[in-house]
């Protein structure tokens, strides 16, 4: 499913105008699919009382055609109007004008806001749309918060009112919707929290723009079965462990093997053929005997218990062959484990996938012009802020702007983690995840994901496919440990072995 910002609507509704269609045409379109979701809604609306709170531009002019058509209808249609009559203009006018006989009630000031009655069968958000850019106050803010408080079941008009259409950030305050109709594409806000958590039910409503003038964007879309099918690999009838891809996972120090050992089975679990674990060679017999079908290959690091720069030759060597170099997991942070990541980056031929430690320990300078070399990294808020120079909460209130941006000065492809995790291709791709649930906020996870990854990598696929495969998958096998009946509490090697059935459901899809 394609998703758009704001300005990409914008820029379609005025090619659309320019070429074939009027302006107000597509808002009596939208006007009518409007009407027919809430005829679904009610199945007959005569004599229901249906409120439309409206503002003055063309997401009001969506609901003044809405309420004309529900008139005819015979509901009870009053539209509670936000703004001066006089300051409404183009089509958005044009509509209100035709409402004949139809309640209008006008309010301007924050008095009125709090007074207006709001009582009925069904509000309609028709207020500020995608075009919103600033924090809502004043009487809008009254209007919303005493929506919200109603009772009264709300359909939102393209967006709820107060929703930043391209973050999903609140503007101050928000309408919460229970249904949401937005029209030819969803918009990029809506799939992001906070914004997600206000939609509610979802109708993405055709108004007549064609999918060719669509197509001529590169638009982010949602991560969905439908889409992830498109690129799930076929399997030879006639393959072996030679043909699925040899990753090789450089992880672990004293005290974090763990991340290492659910590194190698989140990979295992991708279904890579071959899987070698490069591991400091004191802690060699946990890995062993915790992960029986991955291979080892001991160095001898500092003291045995962490990787060191003396390791670069050895893991050279292990390198040669593999269709994928995860490092990071469980690492550790030593000076001497800084040096040979900063190495192992700059000189490495194969694929890589950072993760962890390796992004902790990572000079971002060594990336700066390319490197010759597909690279994934994937991290989480925190890290993202250290290595792009920001807050955490700069990070998380444009977490698109923020892989994208990475993904294009690095020439990598960036994994944003966290709810509706962000992938960002160096190329402009965007994706943004719709699996996964609460009970995956625990320890290990991103270890496993960092192998599904790599395992998927290893076996030829690009780094922004393979991660929008692995995000995907890892989030689904969330789901349904949950659908299973765990809601939490649930660990990430459990996730990892729950992944064969995600695999099985896209097979069949």
């Amino acid at each position: 499913m394609n998703l758009c910002t704001a300005s990409q609507i914008r820029d379609l509704d005025k090619q659309t105008i320019a070429a074939e269609t009027l302006g107000a045409v597509l808002m009596e379109r939208a006007g009518e699919q409007l009407c027919h979701v809430i005829v679904q809604q009610f199945a007959d609306v005569a004599g229901k009382h249906i409120s439309i709170v409206a503002g003055g531009g063309n997401n009001g002019g969506d609901g003044f055609v809405a309420a004309r058509l529900l008139h005819e209808l015979q509901a009870k249609v009053r539209v509670v109007l936000l703004v001066s009559p006089g300051s409404i203009a183009g089509d958005a006018l044009v509509n209100f004008d035709l409402l004949h006989d139809i309640a209008v009630t006008v309010v301007t000031d924050e008095s009125e806001a709090r007074s207006v009655p709001l009582q009925c069968d069904l509000l309609v958000d028709s207020l500020l749309g995608t075009g919103l850019t600033r924090d809502v106050s004043g009487r809008f803010a009254i209007i919303i918060e005493r929506m919200n408080r109603s009772g009264v079941a709300i359909i939102a008009v393209d967006i709820p009112s107060g929703i930043d259409a391209d973050t999903g950030q609140l503007l101050g305050c928000a309408v919460k919707a229970d249904v949401t109709v937005t029209f030819q594409l969803q918009k990029q806000g809506m799939v992001q929290y906070p914004g997600i958590e206000y939609v509610g039910d979802v109708v993405v409503a055709d108004i007549g723009i064609s999918p060719e003038r669509i197509a001529s964007y590169n638009l982010p879309f949602l991560l969905t079965s439908s889409v992830i099918a498109k690129i799930f690999p076929v399997r030879s009838a006639s393959g072996h462990k030679g043909s699925f891809g040899h990753g090789l996972i450089v992880a672990g120090s004293k005290g974090k093997t763990g991340a290492a050992v659910l590194c190698g089975l989140g990979c295992l679990r991708s279904g890579a053929g071959l899987v070698s674990l490069c591991v400091p060679e004191r802690l060699n017999t946990i890995f062993e005997t915790h992960l029986l079908e991955a291979m080892t290959i001991p160095v001898q690091g500092e003291d045995g218990i962490c990787f060191g720069n003396g390791d670069f030759n050895d893991i050279l060597l292990a390198s040669r062959g593999k269709g994928c170099v995860v490092i990071g997991p469980g690492l550790g942070l030593k000076d001497t484990t800084a040096q040979l990541v900063q190495q192992l980056v700059r000189e490495l031929a194969s694929p890589m996938l950072i993760d962890a430690d390796g992004l902790n320990l990572l000079d971002m300078s060594i990336l700066a012009g390319g490197t010759g070399k597909e690279i994934v990294l994937t991290p989480h808020p925190g890290e993202m802020a250290r290595l792009s120079g920001k807050s955490v909460a700069e990070v998380q209130g444009d977490r698109v702007g923020a892989a994208t941006f990475m993904a294009r000065k690095y020439n990598v492809t960036v994994v944003l983690k966290g709810a509706g995790t962000v992938i960002a291709g160096s190329g402009g791709q965007v994706a943004i995840n719709s699996t996964g649930n609460a009970g995956m906020g625990a320890g290990g996870m991103g270890d496993v994901l960092s192998g599904i990854i790599s395992g998927f990598i290893a076996s030829g696929m690009s780094g922004f496919d393979a991660a929008c495969l692995g995000v995907y998958g890892h989030g689904r096998a969330g789901d349904l440990l949950v659908e299973n009946g765990l809601a939490f509490g649930y660990l990430a090697s459990e996730l990892a072995d729950t992944l064969p059935e995600v695999w099985h459901e896209l097979q069949i899809f």
